[in-house]
């Protein structure tokens, strides 16, 4: 029977109750065409190391749990082919975030920011009917929008998070946008309110990092643009079309 090829991992570790300051592991992880870097994961925690911590769930892309850095890009291990990685695949937890053990990191602030921004319909006078119509085409423009997993790559490759803690991110304000766009949501000045201080859509600095990793290509920084044209185009008493993003 001929023996698997391996491949040598190299994985970040720390543990604040125990450890002073952080470190690598090395492991040698046997693969083969298919396996992902997640597989790999499993495999040295089950095999190699029972200690090694990180987060996954859904295994197919959907969940956003397993966004990680790998050799010098934030993607989700679970979609990252071993076989793709060049040299030692070496795996870091994702930046601006509070490290809980190895991989796992703290998302509490990106959920918080999250909340800030209304993540929900805000259909307006409750007594214009219990039901809001939407056509086809009116939801289909929505496609792409509503795609946002919540994986927090985006928020962990923009630069200006690791500068502003109060920055809200690229994904709370690409989901301020996808409620802005939607024809069903009427608060659009409030939401454009919520983005519009020194912590918002200005604060973000258009270095794109955000649109290259997002597994879903929702485009944070498009998203972004849109709202600042919005913002622009009410202070000059000028009214852009919401499809002209």
């Amino acid at each position: 029977m001929e023996k698997k090829k391996t491949k040598q991992f190299k994985i970040f570790r720390f543990n604040p109750k125990t450890d002073k300051r952080h470190y690598f592991d090395t492991f040698d992880v046997p693969y083969e065409a298919g396996m992902t870097v997640l597989q790999a994961l499993n495999y040295i925690q089950r095999n190699l190391d029972g200690s090694l911590a990180y987060r996954s769930s859904c295994r197919e892309g959907i969940c956003g749990s397993c966004a990680m850095h790998i050799n010098g890009k934030y993607c989700l291990a679970c979609e990252t082919q071993v076989i793709h990685v060049k040299g030692t695949v070496t795996i870091r937890p994702m930046a601006h975030l509070d490290i809980i053990k190895d991989l796992v990191v703290d998302m509490n602030p990106f959920f918080e920011k999250l909340k800030a921004i209304k993540p929900y319909l805000i259909p307006g006078d409750p007594d214009e009917g219990a039901e809001r119509i939407q056509t086809q085409d009116e939801r289909a423009y929505l496609n792409t929008l509503v795609d946002c997993i919540l994986c927090g790559a985006c928020y962990a490759s923009c630069a200006v998070n690791g500068f502003d803690e109060d920055y809200l991110g690229p994904a709370a304000l690409a989901k301020v946008n996808r409620f802005f766009m939607d024809s069903r949501d009427k608060a659009d000045e409030q939401r454009l309110a919520l983005v519009s201080d020194e912590h918002g859509v200005f604060r973000c600095h258009t270095l794109f990092n955000c649109q290259v990793v997002c597994p879903k290509n929702v485009n944070p920084t498009a998203n972004i643009a849109n709202l600042k044209r919005q913002i622009i185009a009410r202070s000059l008493t000028v009214k852009f079309s919401k499809k002209g993003m």
